[in-house]
């Protein structure tokens, strides 16, 4: 499997807090932060949830 690496790009601040519990279990807590995980549908769906607040990229 492949692994993602997923880049908080923009704040939580006036999000919705199932948006900010996403971020949360995704692992970001601050712009900048960076976190890698593999390329499962769980993730998939919580990409999708907060995709207007982070960035991806898939790496090896």
């Amino acid at each position: 499997m492949s692994n993602l690496k997923i880049t908080q790009t923009k704040s939580v601040i006036s999000e919705k807090q199932n948006q900010r519990d996403t971020l949360r279990t995704l692992g970001l807590k601050r712009i900048g932060q960076s976190v890698v995980r593999e390329d499962r549908p769980e993730v998939l769906g919580m990409i999708r949830t907060v995709a207007h607040l982070v960035t991806v990229e898939e790496v090896d």
